[in-house]
């Protein structure tokens, strides 16, 4: 009797294993990894302590997603595809004043999702190759076509494409600082990002009549 009720208190004593569906289940997963790997670099998280993080086991995660390398990809596209959509345009208005809204929605996904933004951008270019380097580059590449869109320009042209694709530089590094030390009103930093888009175009345009009849407009 004494055996069976230490067998029955070490069976309470478990956590519960909560039934979730494929997907939110797989979501608690790619939450996880993403949190650890904002944290440390991809080397250093393995498979179990994903599995320890998201409260699963082990084979589930295999179950999922195959592998380490499978998990890392999956968790960098989540965050891609959902920085993607937050920056999809939404309003009319001036150029300028769209820009701001974006650049809004882009630091509610910074604030709400550091880890995925962290995970997303941070390493160097060791950390930059073949599927990785892709997804991050992918990311860049349509923010810059958004842009470009937005401006209603049909050839950027070279001065053009350096400038905004230096400001998007710009702005991945501005926000990287900001989660790390928050010693400055996000309000003021994305106002402080728009003059620089401002002013970096007001330069190219010296350098670019096309890009001085964009300033004009605005």
């Amino acid at each position: 009797m004494e055996s069976d009720r230490k067998t029955l208190d070490r069976v309470a004593a478990r956590p519960v294993r909560r039934r979730l569906s494929v997907d939110r289940r797989r979501e608690e997963l790619i939450t996880a990894a993403l949190d650890l790997f904002s944290r440390r670099e991809a080397e250093d998280v393995s498979i179990d302590d994903v599995a320890t993080a998201a409260g699963a086991s082990r084979a589930l995660v295999y179950h999922y997603f195959g592998g380490k390398q499978e998990l890392y990809l999956a968790s960098l596209r989540s965050a891609a595809e959902e920085l993607e959509a937050r920056l999809r345009p939404e309003n009319a208005g001036r150029p300028v004043e769209r820009l701001s809204q974006a650049l809004g929605r882009y630091f509610d996904f910074v604030e709400e999702h550091a880890a995925g933004f962290a995970a997303l951008l941070k390493g160097g270019l060791a950390n930059r190759a073949g599927e990785v380097g892709e997804i991050v580059e992918g990311v860049r590449r349509r923010l810059l076509r958004m842009i470009i869109d937005e401006m209603r320009v049909a050839d950027p042209g070279p001065v053009l494409r350096i400038t905004l694709r230096s400001w998007i530089a710009s702005v991945e590094t501005a926000a990287l600082d900001w989660l790390e030390h928050r010693d400055m009103e996000r309000s003021e930093l994305e106002r402080m990002l728009v003059d620089h888009m401002i002013a970096l175009l007001e330069v190219a345009g010296r350098h670019d009549h096309r890009v001085r009849e964009i300033v004009t407009v605005e």
